[in-house]
């Protein structure tokens, strides 16, 4: 069967559909796969398995109720590029470089892709990238080191268009996607599982299906699914704020309901190849999305609706189904704790927490405390400037270098309504959270002098946001700029 056929034949694939399974995936005793699911921007209370009334997750909250839910799972550097490299690398940005968005992720920096490569898995690829610097379109990245040990490439660099992009293979000839961008990542993330449906060598893969940044749509068919007047706001949402307001919820919601169904869409054929019990599947995503919440937008923020992100981890057979942990779970520690369940070694470079034993049930508590970094500013969120923070299991900490900022009591107010950053009354909890800030940033080796200032475009370079709308505008560009672009 030739790509285009395999791809018309999953493209509609249900629950009901039959692939053939394999014997293989019976010897227990072989490495389990690993299948990472990595949408952008997606916070955590916006997940009916997190009791979030309004919108509808029905396949995650199945994935949910097969493994364990962890209701704490934590962005430490809550934007795209930066939380990107601290999954990959176990490291905060202060050590992996990547400490704000459109820079290239250093090749000499080790990853998963690397470690699981080096292990005997085959490794891909599929969906946003966004670790390679420079102009976002056309998005093509070389193979070689700039891959950071993906084998299988079906990627781009960032696109904001879901329903008219391309991607690349393994040169720089780009594939158009004239369907949602979500459905488009997720036939390639089948096509992979079906190359690899033998099971003679264990996979890696992550899929990184974009979608739900601004602007917030989906097909028309999800779309319909939600009135914005119906729709509960949080407590701590603000009426009126730019960018945050009913209308851009609803259409958020219907593009989380989108990539729903293509999660369903891959757990089925994880099923019915045969892979299921010796899979190791993990849903997060890179950061969270304040939505009007604290009268902000976006990301870059020290609030829950930023820094907390899904975080569900299924493996039948080791993971016990329908756990609920709110122990602490930051991105770089999913690096060790994959590593760790996969029996490969943790290299010493590797500054997360192996939470394995957490996730495998054989311990209840976890971190005392997660750790925060932006470096800033940047104006087109309305993050005014560098902040660090500090999260326990009951208490929200920021401070800009010049003094605290926010500190919120998270057992008794839960959507952070009241700043005791400033009361007296809590003067002591102040300072036993600037002391536990203060620990990590010694212990990661962080410091308030690694500040960032907003790029500016000189010697006539292109923005990192040059847009193209066809491909022949690409490749007119493409032949323009030929240093601009490897390849071409």
């Amino acid at each position: 069967m030739d790509r285009r056929t395999f791809i018309k034949t999953v493209g509609a694939c249900t629950a009901t559909c039959t692939l053939v399974p394999v014997a293989a995936a019976q010897n227990n005793n072989r490495p389990p796969n690993v299948l990472v699911i990595l949408p952008d921007e997606w916070r955590a209370q916006a997940l009916g398995c997190m009791g979030n009334p309004d919108v509808h997750t029905p396949n995650i909250d199945r994935l949910a109720s097969e493994g364990v839910l962890f209701r704490r799972t934590l962005a430490n550097t809550p934007v795209c590029c930066p939380a990107r490299a601290n999954i990959l690398t176990g490291t905060y940005a202060n050590r992996n470089g990547m400490i704000a968005n459109d820079l290239r992720l250093r090749e000499s920096e080790i990853t998963l892709g690397n470690l699981f490569s080096q292990a005997g898995y085959r490794t891909g690829y599929i969906g946003k990238w966004h670790l390679d610097g420079g102009p976002r379109v056309p998005g093509f990245v070389p193979p070689g080191p700039r891959r950071h040990g993906f084998q299988y490439w079906a990627a781009n660099e960032c696109w904001l268009n879901y329903f008219y992009g391309w991607y690349f293979r393994d040169d720089n000839v780009p594939i158009i996607m004239t369907e949602y961008e979500p459905k488009a990542w997720t036939d390639l993330a089948i096509e992979f599982l079906y190359e690899n449906q033998d099971q003679k060598q264990p996979f890696f893969l992550m899929v990184a299906p974009h979608a739900p940044h601004d602007p917030y749509l989906a097909p028309e068919e999800f779309m319909k699914m939600y009135d914005p007047q119906a729709l509960s706001m949080r407590p701590n949402w603000v009426e009126g704020t730019p960018g945050g307001g009913r209308k851009e919820i609803a259409g958020y919601y219907a593009a989380i309901t989108a990539i729903d169904g293509q999660v369903g869409r891959l757990m089925n054929v994880v099923s019915e190849l045969g892979m299921e019990e010796n899979t190791i599947v993990i849903f997060l995503s890179d950061h969270g999305n304040m939505l009007g919440s604290q009268g902000a937008i976006l990301k870059r923020k020290p609030w829950e609706e930023s820094i907390c992100v899904p975080g569900i981890i299924r493996y039948p057979g080791k993971v016990s189904a329908g756990r609920k942990s709110e122990a602490l779970f930051s991105h770089v520690d999913l690096c060790p704790t994959l590593l760790s369940l996969c029996q490969i070694a943790i290299p010493a470079h590797v500054q997360g927490t192996d939470l394995s034993d957490l996730v495998l049930g054989k311990q209840v508590s976890g971190p005392e405390s997660a750790y925060f970094q932006i470096f800033g500013p940047f104006h087109g969120d309305g993050t005014p400037r560098s902040w660090r923070g500090v999260v326990t299991n009951r208490y929200m900490y920021a401070r800009w270098e010049s003094g605290p900022w926010l500190l919120y009591d998270l057992e008794n107010d839960p959507y952070e309504l009241k700043n005791l950053a400033a009361e007296p009354s809590a003067s002591s909890i102040r300072r036993e959270m600037d002391e536990r800030l203060s620990e990590w940033m010694k212990r990661i080796g962080d410091s308030w002098r690694l500040d960032w200032k907003e790029p500016v475009e000189d010697d006539g370079r292109l923005s990192n946001y040059q847009t193209f709308y066809t491909v022949d505008e690409y490749l007119k560009w493409a032949k323009l700029h030929p240093s601009l672009n490897p390849g071409i």
